[in-house]
């Protein structure tokens, strides 16, 4: 692992302890933790996926935004639509 792979995963850490604790330090280390990707970007693709869920748990703590989960559609749903396409003919469109 890289020196700056270490120091962003021991700031993910840090957050962690902090978002447990609502620490007044959580926006200081998302702004350091962003610095440390953005400068070195290849290393996002090295985080495991618990470290990722964690920066997107502070990402929403801090900025009160939610990701959206995402709704997989059956095909039911997709024949409920070209069935409603079939009723209301080419002219609807």
């Amino acid at each position: 692992m890289s020196d700056s792979l270490i120091l962003v995963r021991e700031k993910i850490l840090s957050l962690q302890s902090a978002l447990l604790d609502r620490h007044p330090r959580m926006p200081i280390l998302l702004q350091e933790i962003h610095a440390a990707l953005k400068a070195q970007p290849e290393n996002v693709t090295l985080l495991p996926e618990e470290d990722i869920c964690v920066l997107v748990k502070g990402l929403q703590q801090q900025t009160g935004v939610f990701l959206a989960e995402s709704a997989v559609k059956g095909k039911k749903s997709s024949a409920g639509i070209q069935a409603k396409i079939r009723e209301q003919g080419d002219d609807a469109f």
